[in-house]
């Protein structure tokens, strides 16, 4: 009961936050999806860190850790080394192109690029990303149903409903200023929970010392090299993280993370941006493998366990229930953090990409967001997925569909609409086809789908300026 109302507690003053943003509120559309371009930049550092350390980090990648053991260490080395390679090349032009462009959404900024509207490409590239974006809000709520069904034995059902029905709450009342708001306080939750966590199993333990000699009796558990490699040593290795490097270069491709940056107040605060969001990255994916590795100690059972449990059933045996309730608001926080920031940025697509006529009455545009977080729901209560195979799933068609185009046009060229929409064309199909044949235990599938749709450009230029030519002749 403690831990209910600890629990209980922690999502009110989240909710809170996120409604009191209303007084702000300038209910026309840019507001609603950019907040008026006037987030500052620890906000912005914040709510990047929680959208992107999502329901995947607390559920999937513990999960992950549990079953593979320091291997691990290679998917959150890539990972971070990914992202902060595309952030500094990134970010600060696609803030300069979003006020430039006077575009509302991540595909309206890059059908925009030129100065010449793309409008085939812009409605291709909106329902790619609408699907991708619903199944990763489903695999966001479908983490918050498995942590309250560890934590309170409720079907799973429930806390994916709890989390859809407070994310609507909040993003109709608020926008993306509600979103942000929210994120800031999520995360700092967040690092809590998973830093009183580690603390408290270390100290169990015996201390760092124990605790590594340990780990070291669980056999091939503390091996560096995963064990099913497709090369086998040091060469399968570099592979295998040059896989997850471009998982984390990815992050270009994600509409729900980079919206944030554009909603930075002014494009010279960038730097303090990056600042805050990467301390914050780097010591909450640390603590969270780390404790991925210790759930192995206390949870050694791993025959019929579903391994994306371990958190919340190793957080019962440590904590109080007051703790408890912290560490189960931590993860319901992180699912809720990503999950209103994919929601927004479907509704985005939805009403801004997708419609005939860009939406612009408030009414209208929270009826696309209440439409696009039931869609979520039901998803999220239908799929037989894993919470890590669908956000990897998402974020590697997002990747393979949108950073070959932004690497494009930041480099400077001006590609034809038929170009773009071959590349990212290109860029999805090899990645879908890459998992479908099971490649994906080889190297990450973003890695091909990026490098396909690169490779797509010069030849489809070449092919749009010869029937061109052709045509003129």
């Amino acid at each position: 009961m403690v831990t209910a109302w600890s629990f209980a507690a922690f999502l009110t003053v989240f909710v809170l936050i996120g409604l009191s943003s209303l007084f702000l509120n300038k209910h026309h559309s840019s507001d609603y999806y950019l907040a008026s371009n006037s987030v500052q930049p620890w906000l912005v550092g914040l709510s990047a860190v929680a959208t992107n350390n999502s329901g995947y980090m607390f559920i999937g990648v513990i999960g992950y850790t549990y079953t593979v053991g320091l291997s691990a260490f290679w998917v959150m080395a890539g990972w971070i080394a990914g992202d902060f390679i595309a952030s500094h090349l990134v970010h600060r032009k696609l803030r300069a192109t979003t006020e430039s462009s006077g575009q509302l959404s991540y595909i309206g900024v890059l059908s925009n690029w030129t100065g010449t509207n793309m409008g085939r490409y812009q409605k291709l590239a909106a329902l790619l990303s609408l699907v991708l974006l619903l199944a990763y809000a489903a695999a966001q709520l479908l983490a918050g149903g498995k942590a309250l069904q560890a934590l309170f034995d409720w079907p799973r059902w429930a806390g994916a409903v709890v989390g859809s029905v407070l994310v609507a709450a909040y993003c109709l009342a608020g926008g993306i200023r509600a979103s942000i708001w929210t994120d800031a306080a999520q995360s700092v939750v967040m690092i809590t929970a998973m830093g009183v966590l580690l603390w408290v199993a270390v100290a169990a333990l015996g201390g760092p010392v124990a605790t590594v000699d340990a780990l070291y009796q669980i056999p091939n558990y503390m091996n560096w090299f995963p064990e099913d490699l497709a090369f086998p040593g040091a060469a399968g290795a570099i592979l295998f993280a040059l896989g997850w490097l471009f998982a984390g270069f990815s992050v270009a491709g994600q509409p729900h993370v980079m919206v944030r940056f554009m909603t930075l107040a002014n494009t010279g605060d960038m730097t303090r941006a990056r600042v805050w969001y990467y301390l914050w990255f780097v010591a909450f994916y640390l603590m969270a493998t780390a404790v991925g590795l210790l759930s192995r100690l206390y949870l050694p059972e791993i025959g019929s366990f579903d391994a994306e449990l371990a958190l919340p059933t190793m957080a019962l045996q440590l904590l109080s229930p007051v703790m408890v309730g912290l560490i189960l608001a931590g993860i319901f926080a992180a699912t809720l953090s990503t999950a209103d920031s994919l929601i927004l940025s479907a509704s985005a697509a939805l009403t801004h990409d997708l419609s005939p006529k860009s939406i612009e009455r408030p009414l209208l545009i929270k009826l696309a967001t209440f439409g696009v977080t039931l869609f979520a729901l039901g998803w999220a209560l239908l799929s037989a997925q894993t919470v890590f195979g669908m956000v990897v799933m998402a974020w590697s068609g997002l990747a393979s569909a949108f950073v070959p185009v932004l690497a494009i046009l930041i480099s400077g060229r001006r590609p034809k609409e038929s170009t773009l929409i071959a590349v990212s064309a290109v860029g999805i199909s090899t990645a879908l086809l890459w998992r479908y044949f099971d490649l994906h235990n080889m190297v990450y599938e973003g890695l091909p789908g990026i490098a396909a749709g690169i490779a797509t450009y010069p030849i489809a230029q070449w092919l749009s300026n010869s029937a061109k030519a052709k045509a003129t002749a």
